[in-house]
């Protein structure tokens, strides 16, 4: 499906086969009577008498050639609340099966500063977004709205911005919603590659220079593929000078079957989406770069896919950190910590960036604490805490702050190395998983780490997602650089 944005200087288009207008609360359409024609605004007002008020859309076939669509403008709604409101409009065109809508824009009363028609829009882009690639049978369906808008430079500046996100985002969703015989570390690593054009600076890490570098612990989950294992950089310097970059660290497990400690066969298939955290940093930079963004940024990923074979790694194994640390594996299934301790330590080291922020689909015991409806913040750094607090109620990618404690760490003490991989004694799954990898930033930088286990994915959609992947992350952390460092 494609969705094409036009826009007309003119106020109105009463001749529009599909018009949208804007009403205020309860469908008060005194607003819009100078759009239509007398004829027309009475007829529209003596229907409304028998239509439920409290709904946000209705339409009215006014002729077999005209329909006008209503939507319902409640007072006082947030940035989010306008996305979902467009998210809401995407699914009753497509049940209508309406392809040429003409929006006037001048039948809302704009706030300064909200860009209440640019939010309406992505909020529909959004919506709209389906995987469908892999079936015989697609629906090749356009759409085409044209905004009827007085200030079409305002409009185009903002309207840019949204697309750059949206294309982010649905890059974020296309890599989540691959399958993981297309998506292997070696496919993922390519793709990242693609992103050159966008001006950003790309360095894959192989095998052969990982050894060397003695990122042992990333290398350990991924020994017992067929495919490669790799770190990539993805490079984004928007401000051309040497101030510290803003950093994105992901988790990519491009399939987890758990390895030795194998997972249950039931909804293993889900596991394509244990790679969500780093999708979420290739997104956002590519977002970044398409927009210019105003800062340096850097998102590192480590690719990896864990599998069962002669060459897997064994529960009981000792590997050596690229930190120097030794790591003790009680359980080959808590493998994404594995790459992240490596992925955080090198990122540090190398770009000693402003903040370093993790993203990954850690553990199952943050869907226990926190459902679908918050990802999990842990951090050792109160300011940059509550800007991302702040950053995800505003874009509804919320996050919960949980605990970190100095108590946690005698959980993963081992009495054979440095450190274990899991709780051995169990209890607080996701925090011990956060305190493991905290040991692994060395020089105190701010960092904060979210567990989006329950977020990356959902089986029924939300209000601005199909049901699959949700792009959780992008919009999140692009906010957070908007607000805060740009």
């Amino acid at each position: 499906m494609s969705i094409k944005i036009s826009i007309k200087s003119n106020i109105g288009s009463k001749s529009a086969k599909n018009y949208v207008l804007f009403c205020s609360k309860n469908f008060n359409i005194i607003n819009i009577k100078k759009y239509i024609d007398n004829k027309e605004f009475n007829y529209i007002n003596d229907l409304l008498k028998n239509t439920d008020t409290k709904k946000n859309l209705c339409s009215f076939d006014l002729s077999s050639k005209k329909k006008i669509i209503l939507v319902n403008v409640k007072d006082d709604l947030s940035s989010s609340d306008v996305e979902k409101l467009g998210a809401e409009f995407y699914d009753f065109i497509k049940n209508f099966k309406l392809n040429d809508l003409a929006i006037n824009a001048k039948s809302i009363k704009e706030k300064p500063g909200r860009n209440f028609i640019g939010r309406f829009l992505h909020g529909f882009s959004l919506k709209s977004y389906d995987f469908t690639k892999y079936k015989s049978k697609r629906e090749n369906r356009q759409i085409k709205i044209t905004v009827l808008n007085s200030n079409n430079k305002n409009f185009n500046q903002n309207n840019r911005k949204f697309k750059a996100l949206e294309e982010g985002i649905f890059f974020t969703k296309n890599l989540v919603s691959e399958p993981g015989n297309i998506l292997h570390p070696d496919e993922y690593a390519k793709r990242i590659k693609t992103l050159k054009k966008f001006g950003l600076k790309i360095n894959v890490y192989d095998e052969k220079k990982l050894k060397k570098l003695g990122m042992n612990a990333l290398l350990g989950v991924g020994q017992g593929s067929i495919r490669g294992s790799y770190l990539v950089t993805i490079q984004w310097n928007g401000l051309r000078n040497n101030s510290k970059p803003l950093a994105f660290i992901g988790k990519g497990v491009c399939f987890d079957t758990g390895g030795y400690s194998l997972k249950p066969a039931k909804f293993m298939e889900d596991m394509t989406y244990d790679m969500a955290g780093s999708a979420t940093v290739v997104g956002l930079m590519k977002s970044l770069a398409i927009r210019k963004a105003k800062i340096n940024a850097v998102g590192v990923v480590g690719l990896v896919e864990n599998m069962v074979s002669g060459n897997a790694q064994r529960p009981g194994d000792i590997v050596k950190s690229y930190s120097g640390k030794t790591i003790e594996i009680l359980n080959t299934d808590a493998e994404g910590r594995l790459v992240l301790a490596d992925a955080i330590t090198f990122t540090e080291r190398k770009f000693k960036p402003k903040f370093m922020i993790d993203l990954a689909t850690l553990t199952g015991a943050i869907i226990v604490s926190l459902g679908s409806e918050y990802g999990g913040l842990f951090s050792n750094n109160d300011k940059l805490s509550k800007q991302l607090l702040n950053a995800g109620e505003k874009v509804d990618e919320k996050l919960w702050r949980m605990p970190l404690h100095k108590n946690f760490d005698k959980l993963i003490n081992s009495k054979n190395a440095d450190m274990q991989n899991i709780n051995y004694i169990g209890g607080a799954g996701s925090t011990t998983a956060a305190q493991f990898l905290q040991r692994f930033v060395l020089n105190n930088t701010p960092w904060a780490h979210l567990d989006i286990a329950g977020m990356a994915f959902s089986k029924y959609g939300g209000a601005i997602n199909q049901g699959g992947a949700t792009g959780y992350g992008v919009r999140l952390l692009n906010k957070l650089i908007e607000e805060h460092y740009e």
